[in-house]
């Protein structure tokens, strides 16, 4: 048995599930549950029938690096996406498709980490707890980087001590994050690049909430549109994981895609080539359409305003509420403890949060989850509604 499994810490909705354990909610409320960040609005017709279409691929097998129509399309969406000139991203060796960004994400510490030398791996606190579990199974020491209000709720790269950095492998971000929804700035990433320039670690950052942004005029930059900028042509240090999880509400199609420096995703091709993930064909090409169209994105994000709006113009009778610049979660503070919160909010109003502290962990004397719960806006409009009048009356309980 690998002895660092003993390290893990139990994920957060098992931790839910036990809090909840023997509390019988009110009988007269359905359930509302803003705990899990799936979303909830329709998956494209257009995706569906490429998949229908496409079922008879599944009497073969798929290749590791996917079919090169596959990357072509993810190649140019990049190059749209964050003002990358064509033809600088190489399908051929800069991009790979995977099934979805939660297997790649911990796959890739796997990859990239030699345990042999003390090996640390940064990330955000509260985070997504796949950096951590990857960390400690990769043989390295999670370090994390708290975000905190005061910081607003951004990585401070400026705290971390030399010798740390010499020892990090790899960095984990989150832009936009979860679960707070902060944006790194291009100079946040410049910052990071120059370290990773200096000290010789790779940074990882888990985008896969970039297509869910509140000014449509102003997209979140990206990794590797930074790295761009910062004339670092070959992406030296860079590796982005994107999803269509939330960009195209296809939670179960389990596609998104790994893309940067050539030489690091060359190793990371030869770990997956063992690891036995490769695409199905039928996804594959119902991820071709998604990628290809914009649309349904734009539809997409006027719906989480609309649901942002309505919530907000509900909660901020009874809190201090605001939208986040990015992603479909409000990170709120609770005027109580947040396990209480959870607890009592269940239990009177039927509706499920996740506990803060459930993403986080205790680190420089303080815990960034504590008071706070994530809500997750994924339930439809009504029900979203509803469950600010429920929070509200919860509130005004306490």
């Amino acid at each position: 048995m690998n002895p660092n499994l003993q390290q893990l810490h139990e994920y957060p909705f098992e931790k839910l599930t036990r809090l909840k354990h023997g509390i019988t909610p009110t009988e007269d409320k359905t359930h509302i549950a803003l705990s899990i960040g799936e979303p909830k609005h329709p998956t494209p017709h257009f995706i569906q029938e490429s998949l229908l279409a496409h079922l008879h691929g599944i009497g073969n097998y798929p290749t590791t690096k996917g079919i090169p129509e596959l990357r072509q399309v993810i190649a140019n969406w990049i190059s749209k996406r964050f003002k990358i000139p064509a033809g600088q991203l190489n399908p051929e060796t800069q991009v790979l498709p995977v099934n979805g960004t939660r297997e790649a994400l911990f796959s890739f510490a796997q990859s990239v980490i030699d345990s042999r030398q003390q090996p640390v791996v940064m990330m955000p606190n509260p985070f997504y707890q796949i950096y951590e579990g990857a960390a400690i199974l990769a043989g390295a020491e999670p370090y994390y980087l708290n975000t905190t209000a005061e910081n607003n709720y951004l990585p401070d790269f400026n705290s971390v001590p030399a010798d740390i950095w010499r020892r990090c492998q790899l960095v984990y971000i989150c832009s936009p994050g979860n679960p707070t929804g902060a944006v790194m700035t291009q100079q946040d990433f410049g910052k990071l690049l120059q370290l990773a320039e200096q000290f010789n670690f790779i940074i990882a950052s888990d985008e896969c909430y970039s297509e869910i942004y509140a000014d449509e005029q102003n997209p979140p930059p990206g990794l590797l549109q930074a790295a761009y900028e910062l004339r670092n042509m070959d992406f030296k240090n860079c590796v982005v994981f994107h999803s269509l999880s939330k960009r195209s509400n296809a939670p179960g199609l389990r596609s998104g895609f790994v893309a940067g420096n050539a030489e690091i995703l060359q190793a990371y091709f030869q770990y997956r080539t063992y690891q036995g993930c490769a695409m199905p064909l039928p996804t594959q090409h119902a991820s071709i359409k998604a990628w290809q169209d914009e649309h349904h994105c734009i539809e997409n994000r006027q719906a989480y305003r609309e649901k942002y709006a309505a919530v907000i113009d509900i909660l901020k009778k009874v809190c201090t509420i605001t939208q986040p610049p990015a992603s479909f979660y409000i990170w709120l503070n609770t005027p109580i403890n947040e396990l209480d919160f959870a607890q009592q909010l269940f239990a009177r109003e039927n509706i499920t949060v996740l506990p803060g502290s459930y993403l986080s962990r205790d680190f420089q004397g303080i815990n960034p989850g504590v008071n706070h719960v994530r809500m997750a806006l994924v339930a439809p409009l009504d029900e979203c509604i509803e469950a600010a009048n429920r929070i509200k009356n919860f509130f005004n309980f306490l």
